[in-house]
């Protein structure tokens, strides 16, 4: 084989090895860009309720994140009104999308009407059930809520108490309180005194960040 044969052939093949790298760059970088999906399945405070969904937390969230080079989808699965029964209901619904980390707040309306907390215990653990059934390798953050003293101590106290378990039972991230620096300042909510104004919600979404960061 002469000279120029050989070069040639030697050419081709770094041709085709570069080729080859090129693609698995590319199949690389496709896989590490794929967006991912998180949903935040909630009641009115998800929601965004007197808000437009623009400056609901939710959304803050999503554009916090894309700020910060993640490429996520954020879905606001929230219903006012909603209590944790009623988000059971309709959980099959909502999964009928992909999710790779599902915020769960849920359970406020129960505490605000008094309902009995082992059902409310109940129903948020179903609700998880049936996020990981459908998607085992989900992570999963649980919000904290608490509810006026004027429910009773020991009920107050309870209520409280079933987030951090079952954060702890379902291996998922806790929210200690998710309007923690919001709730019970005027300036930061809606004239009802219970929901977050565009400034609370910037407050909220800052307080959500700070636990997804550590999964992301």
């Amino acid at each position: 084989m002469s000279k120029l044969s050989l070069l040639k052939v030697n050419l081709r093949r770094v041709y085709t090895s570069l080729y080859v790298i090129c693609l698995l760059l590319l199949a690389s970088f496709t896989f590490l860009d794929e967006e991912k999906t998180i949903i935040f399945y909630g009641d009115s405070l998800t929601a965004g309720y007197g808000l437009t969904p623009e400056q609901a937390f939710p959304a803050l969230v999503e554009k916090y994140l894309g700020e910060k080079g993640h490429n996520y989808k954020v879905v606001n699965a929230g219903v006012s009104g909603e209590t944790s029964a009623g988000g059971l209901s309709r959980i099959n619904w909502v999964l009928n999308q992909p999710v790779d980390i599902f915020i769960l707040e849920l359970g406020a309306n129960d505490g605000l009407r008094g309902l009995p907390l082992t059902q409310t215990r109940e129903n948020l653990q179903g609700i998880i059930d049936r996020v990981k059934a459908k998607n085992p390798g989900v992570k999963v953050v649980v919000a904290g809520m608490m509810v006026p003293p004027n429910m009773g101590e020991s009920y107050a106290s309870e209520f409280i108490s079933i987030f951090p378990e079952i954060a702890r039972q379902n291996d998922a991230d806790l929210i200690p309180f998710l309007l923690e620096g919001v709730a019970g300042d005027p300036t930061l909510n809606l004239p009802d005194g219970i929901h977050p104004n565009p400034e609370g919600q910037k407050i909220v979404a800052n307080t959500v960040m700070k636990v997804l960061e550590n999964l992301l």
